[in-house]
């Protein structure tokens, strides 16, 4: 299990909040059983909401960003598509690895 770190500049993160982005994050914990830990970053300013994650895996960071003019919502749940994303792909490259060494021998 992982721990996730939520901190917001310019924005209240409240139970709603933290409870959406937990359980976006149920999703990408499907993927992959290696993640350490997960650092949520919601920035608000003039112009746009804005989500970022960096999520720590053993020998890699992924990052993920996404914005939104309208909702904060909206812009979490594009960041949690990336980082799906970005987590699968690390994850097929770590079996594909396994399988070509495994060929080799």
């Amino acid at each position: 299990m992982y721990t996730i770190n939520i901190t917001g500049h310019h924005v209240d993160v409240t139970p709603a909040i933290k409870d959406h982005i937990n359980e976006k994050m149920q999703k990408i914990s499907k993927l992959s059983d290696q993640i350490t830990s997960v650092n949520v970053t919601l920035i608000q300013d003039s112009k746009e909401q804005k989500a970022e994650a960096r999520i720590h895996v053993p020998g890699k960071e992924l990052f993920a960003t996404a914005s939104s003019e309208d909702r904060l919502f909206h812009a979490i749940d594009g960041m949690i598509e990336k980082l799906a994303r970005q987590v699968d792909k690390h994850k097929n490259k770590q079996t594909a690895g396994n399988h070509k060494a495994a060929v080799a021998s």
